[in-house]
């Protein structure tokens, strides 16, 4: 789209033909050249807009009172909400056109809305299983009212297992943990950790609980007991302090999302989780990657100084980190190729990196990033893009998609 081109002459050119087959043909085009037929590709770390299923979601909510605050105040939208609101940046400005028409798609059959659109764009792209997670619930960990996100993220959960993880094999998740309430956490994974395509829990990043803190032990004593990994999936709070001294969004994107994470990651390992609970797996989401290998390198040096001050840890705080997962995007991507390089090796990529796309937000990377890079064997690439994550999740790995335009498998 030309970026000069009025918005509303943009709507009546596309408003009722917007499909995001269409809009990945080039995705499309990429990954029939790239033979993705016979890779398993899966994506960690994907999005749907679950506002544009309030109106079903909320009718999951437990308490009565609750249930209609939340659906009448979401007939208002905006700040007018329970939600509150704030500006948007992942159209920029109205030049990706897949954000506001998206709505307007149109989908036949009788599967959800979500489940048809979802898996579009996986196979435009060469997916064969997506780990589906919410947008605007990603900065629900905000909220000054605990309740609110328990309620929300419990409704959630309950509408996410009935209507798309149990009437579709090839979109998985792993839920949202109401981290602020920490008993409303552990319920969450007592009552759901054993259904259809829940393959961990999530908790979003953007938040002041201190994840060592003891309210959270039995949580994660009874996901190690499962066999069901956590992750921290990283956003940013614009009202955090620091960085309130931010004027664009693209320094509080850049820094914001590596922040929470980094804060998290130094807590859980400084304070021995690790050592505590040697089976649990734990995966760290959206932040990229040269993040984790500065901060291991950060960590090692204070550590060897300070020993006295981790008495639980028997190892260097890097060798704990090269045992979690990271997901790769947004995959930065260094003029020097050697760089990328030495962040792999740091962390141990060829076993513990999952490439995720984070679709269908403005920054999304499709499975080339991966595959295109030139020290990785064929064997690195597929662990990358799928056998790492089918390992973790427990997937089959024998691939599902279907490519459009690809011969026949």
């Amino acid at each position: 789209m030309n970026i000069q081109t009025p918005v509303n002459e943009v709507r009546e050119l596309h408003f009722d033909r917007f499909s995001s087959s269409d809009s990945l043909a080039k995705a499309a085009e990429q990954a029939r050249k790239r033979n993705y037929q016979d890779f398993l590709i899966v994506d960690v770390d994907s999005h749907h807009y679950e506002s544009e299923s309030y109106a079903e979601v909320f009718k999951y909510i437990e308490s009565p009172v609750l249930r209609r605050s939340f659906m009448e105040s979401a007939s208002r939208g905006g700040r007018s909400s329970m939600l509150g609101g704030s500006v948007g940046y992942q159209d920029i400005s109205g030049r990706i056109t897949r954000h506001w028409l998206r709505k307007h798609e149109k989908v036949e059959g009788t599967s959800h809305r979500d489940i048809v659109t979802t898996k579009r764009w996986m196979d435009a792209m060469g997916v064969d299983y997506a780990c589906l997670f919410p947008t605007p619930m990603l900065f629900l960990g905000t909220h000054p009212q605990v309740e609110i996100e328990v309620a929300l993220s419990r409704a959630y959960n309950r509408w996410l297992c009935e209507q798309i993880l149990a009437e579709e094999p090839r979109i998985v998740s792993m839920l949202y943990l109401p981290f602020n309430d920490p008993e409303a956490t552990y319920q969450m994974v007592k009552d759901f950790g054993d259904k259809k395509g829940v393959v961990g829990f999530m908790v979003t990043a953007p938040r002041y609980k201190p994840v060592h803190d003891n309210a959270y032990m039995k949580t994660y004593a009874l996901l190690e007991e499962i066999g069901k990994p956590i992750s921290f999936h990283a956003a940013y709070n614009w009202n955090d302090q620091s960085l309130t001294l931010l004027n664009r969004f693209i320094s509080v994107h850049a820094l914001g999302f590596m922040w929470f994470n980094m804060v998290h990651m130094t807590n859980w390992v400084v304070n021995g989780i690790p050592e505590r609970f040697p089976k649990l797996k734990v995966m760290w989401i959206e932040s990229g990657l040269t993040w984790a290998y500065s901060l291991m390198q950060r960590l090692d040096h204070s550590y060897l100084m300070r020993t006295s001050d981790c008495p639980s840890l028997k190892r260097k705080p890097s060798e704990y980190m090269r045992e979690m997962y990271f997901s790769s995007q947004p995959m930065e991507m260094p003029e020097d190729p050697s760089i990328l390089e030495a962040t792999f090796k740091m962390i141990n990529a060829e076993t513990q990196l999952v490439w995720s796309s984070d679709y269908p937000h403005w920054d999304f990377d499709l499975p080339g990033v991966i595959y295109d890079l030139p020290f990785l064997n064929e064997q690195s690439k597929r662990n990358i893009l799928g056998g790492n994550a089918a390992k973790l999740f427990g997937l089959d790995p024998t691939p599902v998609k279907n490519i459009p335009g690809a011969s026949p498998k």
